[in-house]
């Protein structure tokens, strides 16, 4: 059965690259906070502060306010308890970059209060409790926006418009693969340490970057099959893990996601005319039949601040949010998927 005739083919093309055209709206400064402190945190701060005419952080939120003073010193912030930012008249959106378990209490939180809601990948451990988050403000009136920066990539972008512009044919497999030596900074008492707030291993962390870009182009998963192993990592993290997917649509595909290796970042898609190749966020490689292989090279971007614009974008009704709920929904029913087979040593259903 051909991809085409199981996926819809321009609600695909419109979910995912509406977000290249604006509609005339009036949009006022989107006032952010942001929940967390941590490296990542500070990248994405740092991304749009004194940068951006669309969005700006006022306030940093954190359990322990007095122990993060130099962060907001570092960028010009108010440092406030969770409580209190939720609570501010003057914010209009909360960004959350916590440990992965808080990310539905500090959503749905914020999503009663009225709070606009970007959430950092993955949107929470589990499919009840992401499901719970995108009801809390689907029933709030407010945005939800998953945090897939890999998304807002010039390669990726050039990727999705030759795809569905049939460039390569009908697709017929994918092959994602994301990892680095992140797991040889892992110590005992780091949550990123803890099995519970990482399953999957590095899937968790880095892999479902290529997880969402694969389910984006292909459609949802249905099956996984998935070996995951703790072989050299000091701490309860698994650091080797890979899985053969199927897609609904009929395609096929192989991820896989280590924490004790050299960085890489490698997304392939092969069709019936030829196949493409990203490394990096800017480089794509081409080749169809009967053709040389083509690389073509992008100008840089920022992926963060783009991604946080987006998300005022969507918030001011200009263009919808690329990721779409079922997108992110289907991603962490995944990741569920992989920890019971790499488990059971069985291929996993997903409904």
């Amino acid at each position: 059965m051909s991809w085409r005739s199981e996926v819809d083919f321009a609600s695909l093309a419109a979910s995912d690259l509406s977000f290249l055209e604006t509609r005339t709206v009036r949009q006022d400064m989107l006032n952010l906070a942001i929940f967390g402190s941590g490296r990542w945190a500070e990248r994405l701060v740092g991304s749009v502060q004194g940068k951006s005419d669309r969005v700006a952080f006022k306030a940093a939120a954190s359990r322990t306010p007095d122990a993060h003073r130099d962060f907001g010193e570092e960028f010009g912030l108010a440092v406030v308890s969770r409580d209190e930012a939720i609570a501010d008249p003057a914010i209009d959106a909360v960004v959350i970059a916590t440990a992965h378990s808080d990310h539905r209490d500090l959503a749905v939180s914020a999503a009663a209060a009225g709070k606009h809601v970007f959430v950092e990948k993955p949107l929470a451990l589990t499919s009840a409790d992401a499901r719970a988050m995108i009801q809390a403000c689907d029933k709030a009136g407010v945005v939800i926006a998953h945090g897939f920066n890999r998304r807002f990539a010039p390669a990726y972008q050039d990727m999705l418009r030759r795809l569905y512009g049939s460039e390569i044919g009908e697709l017929l497999h994918l092959e994602g693969q994301f990892s680095g030596p992140s797991g040889y900074m892992l110590k005992p008492g780091m949550w990123r340490a803890e099995r519970a707030e990482c399953p999957a291993g590095a899937m968790t962390a880095r892999g479902i970057h290529a997880l969402d870009a694969m389910i984006a182009m292909a459609g949802p998963v249905k099956t996984v099959y998935c070996h995951s192993e703790t072989r050299v990592l000091p701490v309860d993290v698994d650091d080797v893990t890979s899985a053969l997917l199927r897609f609904a649509s009929g395609a096929t595909g192989y991820i896989a996601s280590h924490h004790a290796t050299g960085e890489i970042w490698r997304l392939q898609v092969y069709g019936s005319k030829g196949w493409m190749e990203m490394r990096g966020d800017g480089d794509l490689l081409i080749r169809t039949l009967g053709n040389e292989p083509e690389a073509i090279a992008m100008a840089p971007l920022d992926k963060e601040r783009a991604e946080l614009e987006a998300f005022a974008d969507a918030v001011a009704g200009s263009r919808p949010y690329p990721v779409t709920n079922a997108q992110a929904l289907n991603g962490i029913a995944v990741i569920e998927a992989m920890v019971a087979s790499a488990v059971s040593g069985a291929p996993q259903s997903i409904r």
